[in-house]
């Protein structure tokens, strides 16, 4: 098989499969004030816990959607980067959300991101959103895509104010 052309499209770089470490790093769930658990979670399954604060509420003084999404999403998708091997890489390719119950501001979140199956470039999880009572309120799954270090790394994104070409018409 010939090796495939470089991809232009922007891919993931290399996440770290110590949870430890990622906990410490961050990321847009560390920012709205959300972390990985690393003493509640092993290679397969992930837990990520806040408290809800007032910036996280919608318009009708309930948890915002997004919120019990991001929380979810990143519960799964490190669930996923803890069976990643050496030099794989790996992104959200769907995501979807059912929102069983709403939060209220002072609520304790803890979200539990389980790999379902986990196959050569695909994988599979689940969620399960709780509040501090352990009553469930929402769920979730999701799949992501891996790629194995083999694979054409892609060329680096062209600047956002770099001229665009022209599309001809026909």
């Amino acid at each position: 098989m010939p090796p495939r052309p470089p991809s232009t499209e922007p891919r993931p770089v290399g996440p770290p499969s110590n949870l430890r470490l990622a906990a410490r790093l961050g990321g847009f769930h560390h920012e709205v004030g959300f972390r990985i658990d690393p003493e509640a979670s092993r290679r397969g399954l992930v837990t990520v816990t806040g408290r809800v604060e007032r910036r996280h509420l919608n318009i009708n003084g309930v948890v915002h959607g997004g919120v019990y999404a991001t929380i979810l999403d990143t519960a799964m998708g490190a669930s996923v980067v803890s069976l990643l091997a050496e030099g794989e890489t790996t992104a959200t390719t769907s995501l979807y959300v059912e929102f069983l119950r709403a939060a209220r501001e002072g609520a304790l979140l803890s979200a539990q991101g389980e790999v379902l199956r986990r196959g050569r470039h695909i994988a599979f999880a689940e969620g399960n959103l709780y509040d501090g009572d352990g009553r469930r309120l929402s769920q979730a799954r999701g799949t992501w895509y891996i790629w194995s270090p083999d694979e054409a790394t892609p060329a680096p994104a062209r600047p956002a104010d770099a001229p665009r070409s022209k599309r001809r018409r026909a």
